[in-house]
């Protein structure tokens, strides 16, 4: 019988459900492959997703932003950011990201294969998300100037039905918007192109 790492990695390279999956937590978003055709310049980034085993339990590694003047403001993400001139490419790119962020270092860790990318019109990023299989509990160093907090979610609570619920945003300016899907997973409400990626992520699972 194959061993969770293996069947992950083998279900990712038998296809994606792509952009089918972000449909259901951003139902009135544009694609993101349609979105970003009428976009400009614009900035390429990368997240690392990263699973560990503890106790016979899987895990996935979240962030939550610090609160700023800014369009993600203590948004709870997966550790990454934008591409730098040093990068070699967007994979080395999530792989420095958490690391400067979390403290994690992903070069003993396992690269699983790439989920679908994602565009956020509102900062003009393209997201490309890479999963990768820690192979202990992590232990953390968070960088406080861009991390609030490190939490991490058990991918048996992202599969179970019940964690899909609905939220009200509250915008920079003021603004609300409501019935916003989100995953609601321990006190967590997970929403915006993080739930996207989350939830093609759980689909992969569910598939294995």
């Amino acid at each position: 019988m194959l061993d969770f790492q293996e069947q992950l990695l083998r279900a990712i390279a038998r296809g994606l459900p792509g952009e089918k999956a972000h449909i259901r937590m951003a139902p009135f978003r544009p694609l993101s492959s349609i979105a970003r055709k009428a976009a400009e310049n614009v900035r390429e980034s990368a997240v690392a997703v990263v699973i560990y085993e503890q106790s016979d339990t899987y895990y996935c590694i979240l962030i939550q932003r610090p609160s700023y003047e800014g369009n993600h403001s203590g948004q709870i993400s997966f550790p990454g950011g934008k591409k730098d001139l040093s990068d070699n490419d967007l994979q080395e790119t999530a792989i420095r990201e958490c690391m400067e962020e979390t403290g994690v270092e992903l070069s003993q860790a396992r690269f699983l294969g790439q989920l679908t990318p994602v565009y956020i019109p509102v900062s003009n990023f393209h997201v490309e998300p890479f999963v990768f299989f820690y192979p202990e509990v992590p232990q953390f160093t968070p960088d406080p100037r861009e991390v609030e907090s490190i939490m991490s979610i058990s991918l048996q609570a992202l599969t179970d039905e019940s964690s899909v619920q609905f939220m009200t945003v509250i915008l920079p300016d003021g603004s609300e918007l409501k019935e916003v899907p989100c995953f609601r997973i321990d006190d967590m409400e997970i929403w915006g192109a993080t739930a996207l990626m989350l939830n093609e992520l759980k689909e992969v699972l569910l598939g294995m």
